[in-house]
């Protein structure tokens, strides 16, 4: 029988931070990673193909890149 993984919260308190922090580490090491992976595969293999999608890919990963500070950075209290 497979066990129910739910949290159920008896109190108002809120989670820990270190899981919190562990939380958003783990976003702002996934969006940083995509974005990466973008520009190595737009200026490595896709421009190969077409300039114009590996300028696109570029520009997907400069946006990228402050959207995941921006949630590495982000507090409780917004």
């Amino acid at each position: 029988m497979a066990r129910d993984r739910r949290h159920f919260s008896v109190t108002d308190v809120r989670r820990a931070q270190s899981d919190r922090l562990r939380v958003r580490r783990r976003w702002y090491v996934a969006l940083m990673g995509t974005c990466v992976l973008l520009i190595v595969l737009a200026w490595n293999v896709v421009r190969l193909w077409s300039t114009t999608a590996a300028v696109v890919m570029s520009a997907v990963a400069a946006v990228l890149a402050p959207i995941a500070v921006i949630v590495a950075n982000w507090s409780e209290d917004h």
